[in-house]
């Protein structure tokens, strides 16, 4: 009886995911007229999903609250303006299901439909399993590693309800580095040095202080370099949120050099985040921020 796409139905079973069982009880309810009693959350999930006739049909549905379609837009790495109204929330799910780029599996980062259906010149590995094909796009790169850092960071925040995923020192080199500046009343610099507290350091922010970060992937949110010698810059930058309540936005460079030693995959060599709180913008628009670096300022740091 379902017309979703199994993309569809990925991404719908996600954001049901998000709801109260009472809600999922609720909805069973409605889509089925109550003619089928189910149980329990996962029973309503299901029922919900095999009567429903189109993807859009589902998120009109008064109880797939905006809040739900934007904490589902934000872990899939969709930056959207934190005053959307649901109706632009929902244009752009389903625009993100019909792309084929939704429901990236972190066990198969920057894979799409059609990479996992050709040959790929590289073995995905335990680190950021980054499969790119030799001559490969360094934007397309860029656009595949922040959807995947994101979405792996995001999910150690407790607040979203979701199950964490594989963060860890392995992500990083030994000796990797994070520069940590913050504009929020003052300035405060900090910098963290090896891969064990650069990983912390970054943890806590989701994990301890319960921010969600959404990166702008669009043109002037992000650029991507890349070095003669390997290395990968990879700047983006974003709104940072808490419960709902857009905090202020950020900047962040990473370093990408790939490990011969692990089947040639991507790891993070140093990371440069600023973040800067509403109280710092002074009135700045921050619905879809963009990069202040240039590009001859973001070769400094391949030289």
């Amino acid at each position: 009886m379902s017309g979703l796409s199994r993309k569809e139905r990925a991404g719908c079973t996600k954001i049901l995911k998000l709801m109260s069982k009472g809600d999922l009880m609720s909805l069973s309810d409605t889509v089925t007229n109550k003619l089928i009693v189910v149980e329990n959350a996962s029973e309503a999930a299901e029922t919900i999903l095999s009567f429903t006739k189109n993807a859009e049909e589902l998120l009109k549905r008064k109880k797939v609250h905006r809040e739900l379609i934007f904490r589902y837009l934000a872990k899939e790495g969709v930056a959207m303006p934190p005053n959307s109204e649901k109706h632009q929330l929902v244009k752009r799910t389903l625009e993100l299901w019909s792309s084929g780029k939704a429901v990236v599996d972190e066990n198969h980062l920057g894979e799409t439909e059609e990479t996992r259906q050709s040959p790929s010149t590289e073995t995905a590995s335990d680190s950021t399993n980054m499969k790119v094909d030799v001559g490969f796009d360094p934007l397309v790169l860029g656009q595949q590693f922040c959807q995947w850092f994101f979405q792996l960071l995001n999910s150690q925040n407790p607040s979203l309800g979701q199950q964490p995923q594989d963060w860890g020192p392995q992500h990083f080199w030994p000796d990797a580095k994070l520069r940590l500046l913050s504009r929020a009343g003052s300035e405060q610099m900090d910098e963290f040095l090896g891969a064990e507290l650069v990983n912390l350091r970054l943890l806590a922010l989701t994990r301890d202080e319960r921010l969600l970060l959404s990166p702008n992937l669009e043109p002037h949110g992000l650029k991507v370099l890349a070095s003669p010698h390997g290395l990968v810059l990879v700047a983006v930058a974003g709104t940072i949120h808490r419960d709902g309540a857009c905090l202020g936005i950020f900047e962040q460079i990473f370093g990408l050099i790939r490990s011969p030693l692990e089947n040639n995959s991507w790891k993070i060599k140093f990371v440069n985040l600023k973040i800067r709180g509403q109280d710092a913008l002074g009135g700045t628009e921050v619905a879809a921020p963009t990069l202040s670096y240039n590009s001859t300022e973001l070769q400094l740091y391949c030289s």
